[in-house]
């Protein structure tokens, strides 16, 4: 039963994943990613976590993705312009590019694999929050912190108008 979820979902996620870096209209790319972040959701879910499931739909697609919607809308950002030599060997460069890596990882994965059962996976919400609230990532929390104010200032630096 999970790989009958799975795999549509994983599909899901790549493709809709390559609308975003495809896609010349910012407002469909960003569409693209709530798409893609949702059948992440999924994947997460099937994982037996959740507390990150829900998570990844709430927190991700959507506030932040309604931020990145207003932030577009905002600054009346047009569709891009179409740039002579680009377009399809860009996107065919990132393909053979992940395609590339994919392979490279699926084969040092099987190289190390031994034989026998697979370690116990704990995605338990207990577990995640002693993670991420351990000192460990206290940094990179004020960072993100900071990455966002600092996104938030240059949106509203850009849409302000002289007067």
């Amino acid at each position: 039963m999970d790989a009958i979820l799975f795999y549509p979902a994983a599909a899901l996620a790549v493709v809709s994943a390559l609308v975003v870096i495809a896609q010349r209209n910012p407002v469909y790319s960003a569409f693209a990613l709530i798409v893609t972040l949702c059948s992440l959701s999924v994947i997460f879910g099937l994982l037996g976590s959740p507390f990150i499931a829900a998570l990844q739909v709430i927190v991700y697609a959507g506030a932040i993705m309604v931020l990145f919607l207003f932030v577009l809308m905002l600054l009346n950002v047009q569709r891009e312009q179409d740039a002579p030599g680009r377009g399809g060997r860009t996107l065919g460069a990132i393909a053979v590019a992940l395609v590339a890596l994919l392979v490279a990882q699926a084969g040092a994965v099987l190289m190390r694999a031994e034989p026998g059962p697979a370690p116990a996976f704990d995605a338990s919400t207990r577990r995640m929050a002693e993670i991420l609230f351990s000192p460990h990532f206290l940094y990179v929390f004020e960072a993100t912190s900071i990455l966002i104010l600092a996104a938030l200032v240059g949106a509203i630096a850009l849409a302000k108008k002289d007067f």
